[in-house]
């Protein structure tokens, strides 16, 4: 919490909003109701416990704002919001690392490094890796497919422009006009895995993306390709991506989230030479949790000015948002 709200925006939100200083849990506001009964505003970030509507009425009735220094609400937005409470995420902060990350990925993907690095280990190896960088194409008119163009992915693209590549989207809820915006072409799932150079998967994570690529989708990628995940293991089929692993070795996949998440013990993802584990780090850690922290203080500061707001969630996007 203390690494999310540092001590600067702590101080601000003392000196702005009266806040406590100290860690609360659900417990303490069933413990000692009566003083609850005039908050109006929550600061939370993981953490945040979920409450049904009629304890929101009992416990917070005064509540009227909720401030998530964190990325998805969905496991406890909705009855706050059904209750007309506002709640704002900072997942527009936990975007920018999560892009980051990715863009780092792509970029290297693109020039052959991943490959070509495990097999530099001798003077032989060395020569057999310039062979391989000689299918490669590099960066330059290189086609980049992005699944899901939401917060994250639309930040990738747009940090992906200096590049000069070609990005294609899978994103049905993405509109002809924001696609024309961003300088993308829709295509289907199926045309994305043909073309592109390197996959990244930012898709939502719902019930309806659960499963959602399959090996119908990896059998079509390019003998050279990378497939990026830093979305939801969930969305992937373990096993089928795991075949195609193994049926095409120059395949590589960069893995940052997986189901289950570590993988389990003994699973091929650990010693498939073509696989790059990462532990979940593609999101906000260090210093870099202070800007989620920093944004809710900003949000707050246009939320009591009356100002429009920017990471106000709605009902509508939790059907969409990951």
């Amino acid at each position: 919490m203390f690494n999310v709200f540092d001590k600067e925006a702590r101080g601000a939100l003392v000196k702005e909003a009266g806040i406590f200083e100290k860690l609360l849990s659900k417990n303490d506001i069933i413990a000692s109701p009566a003083d609850f009964t005039d908050t109006e505003c929550i600061f939370s970030t993981w953490g945040m416990p979920s409450f049904t509507s009629e304890e929101i009425k009992k416990y917070l009735p005064s509540l009227k704002a909720i401030f998530y220094g964190a990325g998805t609400v969905q496991h406890f937005a909705r009855p706050f919001i059904e209750s007309g409470i506002k709640v704002f995420s900072a997942w527009g902060a936990n975007a920018v690392p999560v892009a980051e990350y990715t863009v780092a990925q792509i970029i290297l993907a693109n020039k052959g490094f991943f490959t070509s690095a495990r097999m530099t280990t001798s003077p032989e190896g060395r020569a057999a890796a310039r062979k391989y960088i000689d299918t490669m194409h590099g960066n330059y008119g290189a086609t980049v497919g992005i699944i899901g163009a939401g917060m994250i992915g639309k930040l990738v693209i747009n940090m992906l422009k200096p590049y000069n590549l070609k990005v294609v989207v899978y994103d049905p809820f993405l509109s002809d006009e924001k696609a024309a915006e961003l300088g993308v072409k829709k295509v289907s799932l199926e045309e994305l895995f043909l073309v592109s150079s390197v996959i990244s998967n930012h898709v939502a994570h719902l019930p309806e993306t659960v499963g959602l690529i399959n090996y119908s989708h990896f059998s079509l990628m390019k003998d050279n390709a990378t497939f990026i995940n830093t979305g939801r293991g969930a969305q992937v089929v373990e096993e089928d991506m795991i075949r195609m692993l193994e049926e095409k070795p120059f395949v590589t996949a960069i893995l940052d989230v997986t189901l289950p998440e570590p993988p389990i013990e003994g699973s091929k993802l650990y010693t498939l030479k073509n696989v790059y584990l990462t532990p979940h780090i593609a999101g906000s850690f260090g210093d870099e949790l202070a800007r989620m922290g920093q944004y809710m203080v900003n949000e707050y500061r246009k939320y009591k000015s009356g100002v429009p707001c920017q990471y106000e969630v709605s009902l509508k996007m939790l059907e969409t948002m990951a």
